[in-house]
């Protein structure tokens, strides 16, 4: 078995914690608000801002057996670039105030997550942030386009509250290929044990992201005139 394949195979259960996150059962059901949807885009910013630093961070670190990973995170680089810019715009079409969000700080999980990524590439192992680069894009790959038409119906927000979703859900698509031939150029078991570990973990930790935002309240069943007389 090639190590792209046992990483989707020891990190299964994990991936099933976050996919379970109430929040998102309930968006694949239709349940869906706007405050959501906005404490949504707030988190993402907030883990967003920091890819391509992470990214830049992790290729600085980079052992010298490791150095031909330098080109591929260079790419990745340009195309992360400018991703939480679309963010802001989102919460602009949405009514939201973008600017508050960007001077504003994260919530305490996401503060955790991006704080395990950078600890993960200066204190453990550089190549333990692709485990976060697993797990943020396969879970775009398999939510981001479909939780988009979940939520722009029933909310009936523009097509440009949805650039971030959109455009991720399409990128990533792309991205993943590639992601599963670098895995299997790694053939170091030290690195491939320390991103499978970061890969389980980076599952939990925004699994907690999902966790904590707020879910939307129950909708209100319109009471008709003949029940009131009744």
């Amino acid at each position: 078995m090639n190590f792209h394949d046992r990483l989707l195979e020891q990190t299964a259960e994990a991936r099933q914690g976050l996919l379970g996150a109430p929040i998102i059962q309930g968006t694949l059901r239709g349940e869906v608000s706007l405050p959501s949807y906005l404490a949504f885009l707030h988190e993402a910013y907030h883990h967003v801002h920091h890819t391509v630093p992470l990214l830049r961070a992790c290729s600085a670190a980079l052992p010298p057996r490791n150095h031909w990973l330098r080109e591929p995170l260079a790419e990745y680089v340009s195309e992360e670039a400018g991703h939480d810019v679309w963010i802001l715009d989102d919460i602009r079409a949405c009514g939201g105030d973008a600017e508050a969000v960007r001077l504003g700080a994260p919530g305490h999980a996401t503060e955790v997550m991006v704080a395990y990524a950078y600890d993960t590439i200066a204190r453990r192992n550089p190549l333990g942030f692709l485990g976060m680069v697993h797990v943020l894009e396969g879970t775009s790959v398999s939510l981001a386009l479909l939780a988009a038409e979940q939520i722009q119906k029933p909310l009936a927000l523009p097509d440009s509250a949805f650039s971030y979703l959109r455009s991720h859900g399409v990128l990533d698509r792309e991205h993943t290929a590639h992601f599963e031939a670098l895995m299997n150029r790694i053939e170091d078991p030290r690195d491939q044990a320390d991103i499978l570990h970061a890969a389980r973990a980076f599952f939990h930790l925004y699994g907690d992201v999902f966790r904590s935002l707020p879910l939307p309240g129950p909708r209100q069943t319109p009471v008709c005139e003949s029940e009131v007389h009744a």
